[in-house]
């Protein structure tokens, strides 16, 4: 069973600050909003397509450690951008570090993972095991008398 590891901080009220909404994007946070992911499971695996808008392949990291499917991306903005008539009143473009983690368990076949990464879009195959058959054992069983 693929389940996603979240610790999301609360999100605040925006009805008390219109603004609030972006205070809720600045770089503290894990920025969930980057990492929106889908999760499909099919009969040979599980599917995974993570939206990482802006973000490049060098900047993506995929590992699996103790069941755990760790996806992160980081990214940086320039913080001297200014224009030239003026200075920059607000910034809300994001730079920093984001991450995701899925348990994966032990039913995943870890050498046929496969990753794709196109268009701000990360694909990650996740093939299961296959089913071993269960091998009838014969046995002789002794008549006594």
């Amino acid at each position: 069973m693929l389940v996603p590891s979240s610790n999301y901080r609360t999100i605040r009220t925006m009805m008390t600050d219109p603004f609030d909404v972006f205070d809720n994007m600045a770089p503290r946070q894990s920025m969930p909003a980057l990492m929106k992911t889908d999760v499909v499971e099919t009969q040979k695996g599980f599917e995974l397509t993570i939206d990482l808008p802006g973000i490049k392949k060098e900047d993506v990291t995929i590992e699996l450690s103790e069941g755990y499917l760790e996806i992160s991306a980081s990214t940086s903005s320039d913080k001297s951008e200014k224009s030239e008539d003026g200075k920059v009143l607000r910034q809300e473009r994001f730079s920093g570090h984001c991450s995701r983690k899925f348990y994966v368990g032990e039913e995943i076949n870890e050498d046929k993972i496969t990753a794709k990464f196109e268009n701000g879009v990360l694909n990650i195959t996740l093939p299961k095991k296959e089913a071993q058959p269960e091998i009838e054992e014969k046995r002789t069983i002794m008549i006594e008398g």
